[in-house]
């Protein structure tokens, strides 16, 4: 009798902890410690990353995290990574910043986590009357080096797209080693676009998708430039990067961002309500989730809140208002 109760009992524990093994995160499991609460981010001024940071920003508010954003250029930014002061950035272009960040990968200075967003572009472009008259590649630019200028218009100083363009300019290639790249700001150089385009002056400068210039203006990306920003128009994949164990220490936020991954059509209704419709970052993010429900699902399966409730039901209801 007592050696059926033993083997009973035996049976009842094994059952325990099969049924255990298939449940959901309980609290205890799932929470960060506290040393988790606050997400450090940052941003290089680039209005696809203002995006992305304010969806982001959502999630972690309504998931009871705090967020922190440092406007830093993208070196410092990795350096800021590799010292761990900040945890997340959502920025990684590749392969624009493959020479600036091998070496933080090379290291382990850095975690990459996953791809946040594919089909995206990043090269030289021109205005579409500057196309019609002749220019569809790089290897048509120094042909007309008076009607540019000799210049080339870029983003922020230290750039890895811009030390892209340097590279070519110092290598002499497309016959373009007496051009000069002129280094603003994402605004800055936009400003300058939009000055040409009102003009019909021409002008060459970086061009990405996402991002509203492609509405905004009416614009030919330039072919040929493979060797400097990758192959099809230079097509990018952008990578979530974290500071080193970052993931393994925060457990649900790491899980969080190797989910969430975005697309070029969300990203452009955000930038568009910002830059056409004067709506706030956060403002626009909110509406953008409001009117992709779907996509809050695969980000935040198995994900809960900092002190271990439902995550998906949590984000639902902020972004109902309740």
């Amino acid at each position: 009798m007592k050696r059926s109760k033993h083997h009973t009992a035996k049976r009842l524990i094994a059952a325990v902890f099969a049924a255990a093994a298939v449940l959901p995160w309980t609290a205890a499991q799932a929470a960060d410690p506290p040393s988790c609460t606050q997400v450090r981010m940052a941003d290089p001024g680039w209005t696809d990353i203002d995006a992305t940071n304010a969806i982001a920003g959502w999630v972690l508010r309504a998931l009871g995290y705090r967020q922190s954003i440092a406007n830093l250029s993208v070196p410092i930014t990795y350096e800021g990574l590799k010292k761990g002061q900040i945890d997340v950035f959502l920025g990684n272009w590749m392969p624009a910043q493959g020479p600036l960040v091998k070496p933080f990968v090379e290291s382990h200075a850095i975690d990459v986590l996953h791809a946040n967003l594919t089909n995206a572009k990043f090269t030289l472009a021109v205005p579409d009357y500057v196309a019609a008259a002749g220019v569809h590649s790089f290897a048509d630019l120094s042909k007309y080096g008076d009607k540019f200028d000799d210049k080339i218009y870029g983003i922020e100083p230290g750039a890895p797209a811009n030390q892209n363009i340097s590279k070519m300019i110092g290598e002499k290639a497309f016959g373009l080693g007496d051009w000069k790249l002129v280094a603003s700001s994402e605004t800055g150089m936009l400003t300058q676009v939009a000055r040409a385009v009102r003009e019909k002056r021409w002008i060459v400068f970086l061009a990405w998708e996402p991002h509203l210039m492609n509405t905004e203006f009416h614009l030919t990306y330039l072919s040929g430039g493979d060797a400097y920003f990758g192959p099809n128009y230079g097509g990018a994949t952008v990578n979530t990067v974290t500071r080193t164990g970052f993931a393994n220490e925060c457990a649900n936020l790491g899980r969080l961002f190797k989910q969430m991954t975005f697309d070029v059509g969300l990203e452009n209704q955000i930038i568009a309500d910002v830059l056409q419709k004067k709506m706030s970052v956060n403002a626009a993010a909110r509406r953008a989730l409001q009117a992709h429900p779907k996509l809050l699902e695969p980000w935040l399966e198995g994900v809960t809140t900092a002190d271990g409730a439902n995550g998906l039901q949590a984000v639902n209801s902020a972004l109902a208002g309740n």
